[in-house]
């Protein structure tokens, strides 16, 4: 499993699996996935609760030690939750991204949206972010990463923010089909 090709998942509580119990994280429950399937690749969790996009740049070249083949990026929540600048957001985001399209990693970039109460500019600004990114940079889309799960009490934690076991099941069929390209060396 050393010389498997690695899939980074980098991002905040929604990769670090915050509540829950270890192996019930989208990483975790991918690694059983990519086993099943007959994929050798090896799932690294860089999630970080907390993480702001600013403060996942910073850790970025420590994640790259694990010499990536693709990396998932689910960032930017955090960055809504405290009002944010979106503008500063996308700056950040895409500088993760070029620095892991450099080093020859294949992108995979989660989609974030925030709750109306933030006003609606805001959280169209916000929302528009990652849509052209992925234009911009060519990388693999997942418009939203808690597609059928955000808002959902029977698939969230109580604080109503973070996925439990059942939601973060949803999220990986969710994300399946936009990573299954992403695991050939052609794809």
């Amino acid at each position: 499993m050393a010389d498997a090709p690695v899939i980074l998942c980098f991002g905040d509580s929604l990769t670090a699996g915050y509540g829950l119990l270890p192996g019930q994280d989208y990483p975790s429950l991918l690694q059983r996935r990519l086993a099943e399937q007959g994929f050798p690749h090896r799932v690294v969790n860089a999630g970080l609760s907390g993480d702001t996009t600013a403060a996942a740049m910073q850790r970025l070249a420590w994640s790259l030690k694990s010499r990536p083949a693709i990396a998932i990026v689910v960032l930017g929540a955090n960055d809504g939750f405290r009002g944010g600048d979106p503008d500063d957001m996308r700056t950040h985001l895409l500088a993760i991204i070029r620095k892991l399209q450099e080093s020859g990693v294949r992108v995979l970039l989660g989609g974030m949206r925030i709750p109306p109460n933030y006003g609606l500019s805001h959280v169209e600004r916000f929302a528009a972010v990652y849509p052209a990114l992925a234009k911009e940079t060519g990388v693999a889309f997942l418009p939203f990463f808690l597609e059928g799960v955000a808002g959902q009490p029977a698939l969230n934690l109580e604080d109503g923010i973070h996925p439990n076991a059942a939601g973060y099941r949803k999220v990986l069929d969710t994300l399946w089909p936009v990573l299954l390209p992403l695991l050939t060396p052609s794809g």
